[in-house]
Parts: structure tokens; sequence; C-alpha cells
């Protein structure tokens, strides 16, 4: 079953093909198949978390609903004046504390003009100027180290017009964001309306190496999504790797790791590439209106033994697992986020090859993976990387006997280390007829000495 991230998408059409990369990169890479293969960082499954429809103080879903019910009133009937108008700072706190307690990371979106209730960069009526600049706070000083920040495009509900800053007027499907809107404009118009909320961000002090589309936006013009948010995340920040996340995959057996797409000038000083993050499980917290129950079994058994989350796992693609922030704060009984708790706590208890990461983390390294090429010789690698990335981690059948990393005239010499769950960056050990290297990836020419 393909699912949708909100059920009120109607254009949302999940899947998409990568955009082809360098074929000379792809010949390399297949000509030293026997040689080198690129692993998981750390030889470890990547985790992630995506957290949807997060902004300071307001409850996206008290002030959407609404809205989307001017547009669609037959499927959104919704009680929301009984929702809470706030998700208070009190449940930020508890909720980024416990997270960095346990490891937990990923991506925490900022609306940067939450249901067109006020500006971020500005004031939102209903709280004072100081309630918000302490939210604002609060997420640089407790999210942004183990979460990156995305946008999730300006309001999540009317489209903007960007020249004035109002909401257009109509309110039909082809002035919300989350519908029509996005569907025919060309890759710079995206890129416009995009680095327009990311420059909100910037102004509160908030980077962004990628961006989160609310509902279907973008669904059926990937292409131009693609090119759009690596304009525009490269304007605003100068991110290096841009990131988006668009699509979520529950298919058992259907691919979920991050797509490369749009490479190109690798073998310059300015290498571009973006990078699509895919989820891969529903949002069985809370749901996005904060009424649906979820189920921590749909993600891991209470026996361990089956689920979501242990079929991508056990499949070695990144497992990132989507929620929406109304649904985790449950209108104050925080039924998602004990659901949450549930789910992290059988998946530590179940396997101890897990790495946490950011959306940003696994967006550069596959990045890496999939464009760094090799040159085998007797007793050397020599690497050419596009892209720099920590935990680098290859298998190789050379033998190897006192590896030693050389960049820029300076040598670093690997550590042999036993045990494979000992592997950080810098170490290596023999794997039954292959060897496992990690190493911090630097950005162009390098050579492994085995």
């Amino acid at each position: 079953m393909t699912y949708s991230r909100r059920t009120f998408v109607k254009t949302a059409g999940i899947g998409s093909a990568a955009l082809a990369s360098s074929p000379v990169i792809s010949l390399a890479k297949a000509a030293l198949a026997n040689t080198v293969e690129v692993i998981n960082p750390l030889n470890r499954v990547p985790l992630s978390f995506i957290i949807d429809d997060s902004t300071p103080l307001v409850n996206m879903a008290h002030f959407g609903i609404p809205q989307f019910a001017e547009v669609f009133p037959e499927n959104y009937k919704q009680d929301w004046r009984s929702l809470p108008r706030e998700i208070p700072d009190s449940f930020v706190r508890e909720f980024g504390e416990w997270c960095h307690e346990n490891g937990v990371k990923g991506k925490y979106s900022i609306v940067p003009y939450p249901a067109c209730t006020g500006w971020v960069n500005r004031f939102i009526p209903g709280w004072s100027k100081s309630e918000l600049q302490d939210s604002l706070q609060l997420v640089r000083d407790l999210m942004m180290p183990d979460w990156d920040i995305h946008p999730e495009m300006i309001s999540h509900t009317r489209a903007i017009d960007i020249k004035t800053g109002r909401p257009f007027p109509t309110a039909s499907a082809d002035f919300m964001e989350n519908w029509g809107f996005s569907q025919t404009k060309s890759a710079d118009e995206l890129a416009a309306y995009q680095a327009y909320a990311l420059q909100i961000l910037k102004d509160v002090g908030l980077p962004c190496e990628g961006i989160t589309t609310p509902g279907g936006y973008g669904s059926q013009n990937r292409d131009n999504l693609a090119r759009g948010t690596m304009e525009a995340v490269r304007d605003v920040f100068g991110a290096e790797v841009p990131h988006y996340f668009r699509d979520l995959f529950t298919e058992k057996g259907k691919s979920v790791a991050p797509v490369v797409k749009l490479a190109s000038d690798l073998d310059s000083n300015d290498p571009k590439c973006v990078v699509s993050v895919i989820g891969c499980t529903g949002d069985w917290f809370g749901g996005w209106d904060g009424l649906t129950p979820g189920d921590a079994d749909k993600f891991i058994t209470e026996d361990l033994s089956s689920g979501r989350m242990v079929d991508v796992i056990e499949s070695g693609e990144p497992a990132i697992m989507v929620c929406h922030w109304p649904g985790i704060y449950y209108n104050g009984e925080k039924k998602g986020f004990n659901i949450f708790k549930t789910v992290v706590s059988r998946l530590h208890k179940k396997y101890d090859h897990l790495l946490w990461m950011k959306n940003s983390e696994i967006a550069r390294y596959w990045a890496a993976k999939e464009l760094t090429a090799f040159t085998s010789s007797k007793g050397k690698i020599s690497i050419k990387a596009p892209f720099g990335t920590p935990r680098f981690t290859i298998r190789v059948t050379d033998k190897v006997r006192q590896p030693r990393m050389v960049h820029n005239g300076e040598t670093t010499p690997l550590q042999r280390i036993s045990d494979g769950k000992a592997l950080k960056a810098n170490t290596w050990y023999k794997d039954g007829s292959s060897t496992v290297l990690s190493f911090d990836l630097a950005k162009g020419a390098s050579e492994l000495l085995l």
C-alpha cells in the first residue's frame, strides 16, 4: 500500500524516477564492483524521525482545518474549535530532552507563516513578542543540535503572493499549497517561492539544508520541484547538498533509499546535486490533526518480530519514521509521543546496529555514496569525491595490512579493531574474506593506501 502523508492530499502521486547520475561515475563504480563497495556509515542502519506541521506555538491543525474546509467542506468536518490553539513550549522541551537523552535525530519543521496566523520573523497575533522569541530560542538551543530545520513552504494552507506577502484572494484548490498551486510552476517559480520561505527562517537564525513539502505540493511537478529546491537552498543558505522530503512508501520490498538527483559539475570546485529523502512509515502515532490514535505495533510488534521498521531495517536501507506534530502532542494527552517512546524502546531492544542521523546527514552520505569515484591499483585505491562526509565506510576485497588515508599531503593511519561493533572513523576490521574500513571522506582527491 502507498500511504499519503495526509489523508486530505488529493494530488499526491508517490514515486518518481531518479534523474540520471554521471555515466562516468557509474562505469567507474561498476568496474570496481569486486574491489570496493560503499556500505552504510559505520556498517550500521541509518535511523531518523521526520516531524511535519511543527512550528512555534501554533497548533497547525486548529488553524488549518477551517481553511481546508473552505475548499473541501465535505472532507473536513472535525470539530477544530475543540482542538487547542497552542502546542506549548513546555511540550517541545519535554520532547526534545527525551529525544536527546535517547539519541534520536531527525527533521523538525518550522512553518514560516503558520496557517496565515502571523510571521515567525515578525509576530504572531495571540502571543506576545517575547513568547515567540522564547519559542524560537528553544528551537535553536534544544532542537537544532539533533534536528534539521525545514520550512514547510510558507503557510501550509493558503498560497502566498510573494510580491505582497499576502494570501491570494481566491480560496480554491489551485491557490492552496497542499494541492494545485505548485503543480504547473517552473523550476524558477518554485525556487523563488521556496526561497521566500527559507529567507524567513534565515531571518530568525534557523539554518536550513532542505525543505519539506506540505501535502501534495510538487507531487505532479517533480523535476521542477527537485531543481527549484536545489536552487533555493543553495541561494539562501549556500548548502552544499540540498535535500527535501516529498515522499514516503510503506509497501514491503519497495526501496526507500534516498535518491540523488541533478548531479552536475562533479569535477569542478562547485559540484551540485539534490537528494530526495524518503520516509518509510505512515503517521501511525496520532495523525495530522491529533484525532487518530496510533499503534506502535505497526512499526514494531511487542514481541519484536515484525512491523514496518523491522522490514526496512533488515533490508539495510535508511529507516525514516514520519509523524505530524499535532498527533505527537495529541491535544495534551501525548498519545503520539508515548507511542514513539514505545517504538524507540523496542527498536533499541531488538537491534544494536542502528545509527540515528539527521536527514541532512543521510542526504550527504548518499550523495557521497553515489557520486564518489574509485580507481584501484596494487596496494592503493585512488578516491575522487565531489562531496565529503563523516564516517564513510567501504568494504574491500584487496589485501589490507596497514591502511592509511592520504589527503593534501597529510597521512592519517587507520587503527585495526577486532569487533565491528566498535567501528568508528579511522578504524578497520577483517570481516571474513573482506575488510571494512571507515574514515572521514574528504572532498576532492585522496588515496587509501592498503
